[in-house]
């Protein structure tokens, strides 16, 4: 069995409304720096974004989200920021910015499947409770 390895992750919100501070967890992205792990899963729950704000533009922020999956998978149609070192990248992706896509505080943890990590955030975090 491998040793558990240190791992950063941020949630990935979307605020419709920035002036409104309310928000809903779309997704996750993961950074395993010794194992160069780096990767955002998304699932975005329209009907409850369309409560927030009837007005949301759907389509934008499907956009921007698959943006940060690529960002993370280093697809270098995202241009210079998806060239960067993987850590660069999740160091950008996760910068505090005021913006209809947000990311939560960086938490660490530890874990020896980063995969199975990042799935196990996404049930806690973002996809529907069962």
């Amino acid at each position: 069995m491998h040793a558990p390895e240190v791992y950063d992750y941020a949630i990935v919100r979307v605020v419709p409304r920035v002036e409104r501070e309310e928000f809903i967890n779309a997704g996750v992205i993961l950074s395993c720096q010794r194992t160069g792990f780096l990767q955002a899963a998304i699932a975005l729950d329209e009907a409850r974004l369309l409560a927030l704000d009837p007005h949301a533009d759907i389509d934008t922020v499907r956009r921007h989200l698959a943006a940060i999956v690529a960002i993370c998978a280093g697809d270098e149609a995202c241009g210079p920021i998806a060239r960067l070192p993987y850590r660069q990248r999740f160091h950008w992706l996760t910068a505090k910015r005021s913006a209809i896509i947000q990311t939560s505080p960086v938490h660490t943890g530890r874990c020896t499947d980063a995969a199975a990590a990042l799935e196990h955030i996404m049930d806690r975090m973002v996809r529907p409770l069962p």
